[in-house]
C-alpha cells in the first residue's frame, strides 16, 4: 500500500534534513498515527506520500506509483486515489455543502447521476443529513470538518491523509470527527493521521509512529501518545 525505502528530505538553505533515512511501511486497512514535535518531520512525510514534494535520496511508493520517478504529468491521477483532509477545512464558500462534495467529482469527470447517489450516501456517512444545502458558514466548525471528511471520501479512495483534521475542534466534537474516520477505515480505507492530541492517540490505541529530528524513534502497534516510564 505504502513504501517508504531509505528516504532524506533535505531543504534549500536547511543544514539538517527534514527526514534521515526513514523507512517505512503501511498496510492495506492500517490505521496509524503520526505524532511528533512541530518539526518533527510529520507534515515533511504527507507531503511525499501526497507527492507535494519528493526526497533527496531514497524511494516513495504509493498504490504502485514510484514518487519519486512518476512524471508531473500523472501527478493529478495518482491523487484521485488518495483522499485528503487537512485543519482548515479548505471548504468553497460560496458552494453548498452537496456541491463542495460534488464538486470533487466533478473535476474528476464522475457522471450527474453517480454524483447524485453518492453525494447523499456519504453525507449520511458522516452524519450530516439534512445539512446539503447549507452554505460553510452557516455550519460549525466541526460540521464543516464533517464536510471536509465527506468530500475526501466521496471518491472512495483507497488511503485518506488526515493532517491534524482534529486540531482546530474543541474535545467533544474530535471525538465525533475522529469516530467518523474510524468508521472509514473499518470500511477499509486506509488511514495515516498526523496529529498533536494526545488524548485522541491513547483512546484509540492504534498504531503510532513517532518522529524525532527527521528520524522515526518509535513504530508500535496499539500504542498511546507517549511511551509509558
Amino acid at each position: 500500500m505504502i513504501r517508504i525505502e531509505n528516504v532524506t528530505k533535505q531543504y534549500p538553505g536547511n543544514p539538517r534534513p527534514a527526514l534521515d533515512n526513514v523507512t517505512l511501511e503501511v498496510e492495506k486497512g492500517d490505521f496509524v498515527f503520526l505524532v511528533g514535535a512541530s518539526g518533527s518531520g510529520k507534515s515533511s512525510l504527507m507531503r511525499l506520500m501526497l507527492r507535494e514534494d519528493v526526497p533527496t535520496h531514497g524511494s516513495v511508493h504509493v498504490l504502485g506509483d514510484n514518487l519519486a520517478t512518476i512524471s508531473s504529468r500523472r501527478v493529478p491521477f495518482f491523487r484521485r486515489k488518495l483522499g485528503v483532509v487537512f485543519q482548515d477545512f479548505r471548504l468553497l464558500p460560496n458552494k453548498t455543502v452537496a456541491e463542495n462534495i460534488a464538486f470533487s467529482l466533478e473535476v474528476i469527470g464522475k457522471s450527474r447521476g453517480l454524483i447524485e447517489t453518492a453525494v447523499p450516501d456519504v453525507l449520511g456517512l458522516v452524519g450530516l443529513e439534512g445539512k446539503a444545502d447549507r452554505l460553510p458558514n452557516e455550519l460549525s466548525g466541526g460540521e464543516q470538518q464533517r464536510v471536509a471528511l465527506a468530500r475526501a471520501i466521496v471518491n472512495k479512495p483507497a488511503i485518506l491523509l488526515a493532517d491534524e483534521p482534529t486540531g482546530n475542534l474543541d474535545p467533544a466534537t474530535s471525538q465525533g470527527i475522529m469516530a467518523v474516520i474510524d468508521r472509514i477505515n473499518q470500511a477499509g480505507t486506509t488511514v495515516i493521521m498526523a496529529t498533536h492530541d494526545k488524548s485522541i492517540v491513547n483512546q484509540m490505541q492504534r498504531r503510532v509512529v513517532e518522529l524525532s529530528g527527521g528520524v522515526i524513534i518509535r513504530d508500535q502497534r496499539s500504542g498511546g501518545y507517549e511511551v509509558k516510564a
